[in-house]
């Protein structure tokens, strides 16, 4: 299923929709600022292995898309100069590695201690999560794709719909992936450069 959300004022009936299918342990693909993703309940154990099939990714290289600072404190620790830092750059196409705290749910981990938090520049995945009341687990579509099959809603719906529970169409995506930067020795530390510039 195809679902139609405007990214300038998600309906609230529509984002019920992709939330009630994340309540039921469904896999979603939906837009950020970025690169169209792959998203999970960070309460669904069912979900979260789905995703992992379906992304071919392992645990250690999954995110998660908070609605704001204070929701991303609450799974990760964020000290004061982490905090400046969030604040200046989010919302934004920045993947910050934090610590993860004792209520990030340990099958999220697999024993890391670190995790991947985002807060897109992009209404749709914030109302997502707020109307969820926790955090979405995420992984980017593919890369090795054709670029019109990470970035048109329509062709994505093709090819990954069967897939999951529904594809969000939130208009034409990007092929940049975020920029990722490593929030959790002193000194923050770029580690991949994407999309955006740390300010």
């Amino acid at each position: 299923m195809i679902l139609r959300i405007y990214p300038q004022n998600p309906a609230e009936r529509e984002i019920r929709r992709v939330v009630e299918a994340l309540e039921r342990d469904g896999v979603v693909v939906y837009p950020t600022d970025s690169v169209y993703a792959y998203g999970c309940s960070l309460r669904s154990a069912r979900g979260l292995e789905r995703l992992r099939q379906l992304s071919g990714k392992q645990t250690g290289e999954l995110s998660i898309i908070c609605d704001g600072i204070s929701r991303a404190a609450e799974y990760c620790r964020v000290d004061n100069a982490a905090f400046k830092i969030l604040k200046r750059n989010l919302p934004g196409a920045i993947t910050f590695l934090l610590d993860a705290s004792s209520r990030m749910p340990d099958k999220a981990l697999q024993r890391r201690k670190t995790i991947g938090v985002r807060i897109p520049d992009n209404a749709i995945p914030r109302a997502i999560v707020e109307q969820l009341g926790c955090p979405l687990i995420t992984a980017s579509l593919k890369s090795d794709d054709d670029a019109e099959y990470m970035t048109d809603p329509e062709l994505i719906h093709e090819r990954y719909g069967r897939e999951v529970a529904l594809v969000v169409d939130g208009g034409y995506g990007s092929i940049v992936p975020t920029t990722v930067v490593d929030l959790t020795q002193e000194e923050p530390e770029i580690v991949r450069q994407g999309a955006a510039e740390l300010n």
